[in-house]
């Protein structure tokens, strides 16, 4: 497995590409520039099968549209993005083509990666976990978590989403967030005083 972070745009929201080196079958998860697509252009010894959204705010999203356009990958959001965010603006234009739920599995090449369920940021967050990877989004960061005063976000369920699902995970597990730099559950655990 083979994992490259891309922060980018305004608010400097990681992408990261995520490769199954056996088959040659890449993801991204999350996706916030349309300028994006000259990164993929270097890796284009390797197939974009998905785009992963953890969940539908712009800077997420921004550039779904362009590169489902150009490289064609599957879009996958979490099911319940649809009914919190969806009447919002950030729906009209992302092109969702598999809506997932908790314990769903999406298959890259080997790889087996798991739907995790964390509302609280927005209403539909989901985290990704690819075998001792997590892709946490808005919902944990270093020493923080994502914000809850935006539309379908509340303080409570974003606390419960990361004490009962997140941090019941392995200590080792590599968390990778949607801005700012990766971090450990271990390490979350000990020193992220806003769980």
């Amino acid at each position: 497995m083979i994992i490259k972070t891309f922060p980018i745009g305004l608010y400097s929201s990681n992408i990261y590409i995520l490769i199954d080196d056996k088959t040659k079958e890449m993801a991204l998860i999350d996706c916030g520039s349309a300028e994006f697509s000259n990164i993929i252009d270097e890796f284009s010894s390797y197939k974009l099968k998905y785009i992963l959204l953890t969940h539908g705010h712009n800077d997420h999203t921004e550039g779904v549209r362009s590169i489902k356009k150009a490289y064609g990958p599957t879009v996958v959001m979490g099911k319940n993005e649809e009914n919190g965010l969806g009447r919002f603006r950030f729906m009209d234009y992302i092109p969702v083509d598999r809506w997932v739920s908790e314990g769903d599995v999406i298959e890259l090449g080997s790889l087996k990666i798991s739907v995790i369920e964390t509302p609280g940021h927005t209403l539909g967050g989901v985290c990704y976990l690819a075998e001792d990877a997590l892709f946490s989004g808005d919902t944990l960061f270093r020493r923080s978590v994502g914000r809850w005063d935006l539309q379908g976000g509340n303080e409570e369920t974003l606390k419960s989403s990361i004490q009962n699902k997140l941090f019941t995970l392995n200590d080792d597990v590599k968390v990778y967030p949607g801005h700012e730099s990766s971090t450990t559950i271990g390490f979350e655990k000990k020193n992220n005083m806003y769980v």
